[in-house]
């Protein structure tokens, strides 16, 4: 129910006919318990996803880049992004994403042509198979 924008906690809490006493006593808690309640189940969905997007980032930041990687060859970098990398040869891409005037949409690029090179194309699966 307290999802819903409309219910305040103080709604539920009268509705339920109140609860235990001991924290209402403290001024304090009695203003930030349900404040807290109300916010954690009204936002959960918004504090889930954000913890997922984050755990992403730490993966992508962790994610090693080959020490072969031809720079000239990622498409879409800018000449600027090429020079940088190629000097700089980050072992990562958190070392990447870090390296001056690199940008991240840079950075992104570079994911992708890195998640397309561990591709297999689903025509040389099928014919190995066969």
């Amino acid at each position: 129910m307290l999802r819903r924008p409309e219910v305040p906690y103080e709604a539920l809490d009268a509705a339920l006919g109140g609860g235990i006493d001991d924290w209402r006593d403290d001024e304090r808690l009695a203003v930030q318990v349900p404040l807290q309640v109300d916010v954690q189940a009204k936002y959960t969905g918004y504090i889930e996803r954000q913890h997922d997007e984050i755990e992403r980032q730490r993966r992508s930041e962790e994610t090693r880049l080959p020490e072969t990687l031809d720079y000239a060859q990622v498409r879409g970098l800018s000449n600027e992004a090429r020079q940088k990398l190629a000097q700089q040869r980050p072992t990562t891409l958190g070392q990447a994403a870090r390296i001056p005037g690199l940008t991240p949409a840079a950075i992104s690029i570079l994911l992708i042509h890195l998640k397309r090179q561990h591709e297999t194309p689903v025509s040389t699966r099928a014919g190995a198979a066969g």
